[in-house]
């Protein structure tokens, strides 16, 4: 090899070198900047990685296979779709009431939250104290000693009917009763209405009060002020209400599973999905189907979610 040639090959090796330094140089400047940011992040990360994003994936290949927890996971397609799809008549009823569920108890929580919302701004003294009375079912609403005395408020001999029968009614036990049961479970949501209250009552904050002024001189009645100023104002918290709330009646589980002892009984008139997903997992040990039982909910909540974005720009209005 001749010394040119040598010469060449040393420089092209020189360079090669020093780009590599360089670029190492890069990451170690990059590294040291942001690992501080990182080691913040690192408990997070493990969190999302090995408790959501790890298990939800892990469900999802369980979802095609007929893993019953006593043995190996065997892959057999979509065969659990199918049988949800065709052959699940318990598939259907927790649908029904679980649909039924959110059709009634949504409207209903949202409707009365805006009312105390209404309410409390009105200038109300000690309004920080109402604001704590109204929230604390939101806070325990979830628990199991909520749900049991419910179950105990609305039972056969409960304080429900001991109220009725001192204006003359004889009420039925609503725990038991299939034609009754679901409006127990509505009922319980409704009451925990302090979280989309609070909401509410920021939103109604942030409206500003000239406005009113100007239509109470224009001559406009309350109602018309309530049509016109305070329901398109407040059409983005209305909007992120619904969205929250119906997500949340998706998944309600703990209330029928008190209320009715696991079984989703009277006559499935309880059975909400999540319950139905539940007796599927732990109580059939059909850890496979529970699998495609749940990304079904997710998908279902997917579907909704998708839809009330598409269509709220038909509806919810913004600043701009």
């Amino acid at each position: 090899m001749s010394n040119a040639m040598r010469a060449t090959a040393d420089r092209a090796v020189t360079v090669e070198h020093y780009q590599g330094a360089v670029a190492d140089s890069r990451w170690r400047r990059l590294w040291n900047a942001n690992a501080p940011g990182y080691m913040f992040l690192l408990p997070w990360l493990i969190g999302f990685f090995g408790l959501t994003l790890g298990p939800a994936l892990i469900s999802l290949y369980l979802s095609f296979t007929d893993f019953d927890m006593l043995r190996s996971p065997g892959w057999v397609g979509t065969a659990n779709y199918v049988r949800i799809a065709t052959a699940d008549p318990k598939f259907a009823s927790a649908m029904k009431v679980t649909l039924t569920y959110v059709v009634l108890s949504v409207p209903f929580k949202l409707t009365f939250a805006l009312l105390v919302a209404m309410a409390l701004n009105k200038g109300v003294r000690g309004l920080p104290v109402y604001r704590a009375i109204f929230y604390l079912p939101s806070l325990l609403g979830g628990s199991v000693a909520i749900a049991v005395l419910w179950r105990q408020l609305f039972a056969g001999d409960g304080l429900v009917n001991a109220a009725l029968a001192q204006v003359g009614i004889q009420g039925p036990s609503w725990i038991s009763h299939p034609n009754y049961s679901i409006y127990t479970l509505v009922a319980l949501s409704v009451w925990q209405f302090g979280s989309p209250m609070i909401i509410f009552l920021a939103g109604l904050r942030q409206i500003p009060t000239d406005m009113y002024e100007a239509a109470s001189l224009d001559g406009a009645s309350k109602f018309r002020q309530f049509y016109k100023i305070t329901l398109p104002l407040l059409t983005p918290v209305i909007f992120f209400n619904a969205v929250v709330q119906t997500i949340d009646a998706f998944k309600a589980f703990t209330p029928a599973f008190i209320i009715s002892g696991g079984t989703g009984g009277p006559i499935n008139s309880t059975l909400f999905y999540t319950l139905y997903l539940y007796q599927e997992a732990f109580g059939n040990f059909r850890m496979g189907y529970a699998s495609a039982l749940a990304w079904i909910l997710v998908l279902i909540i997917a579907v909704f979610t998708a839809f009330s974005f598409l269509t709220s720009r038909y509806w919810v209005h913004y600043d701009d």
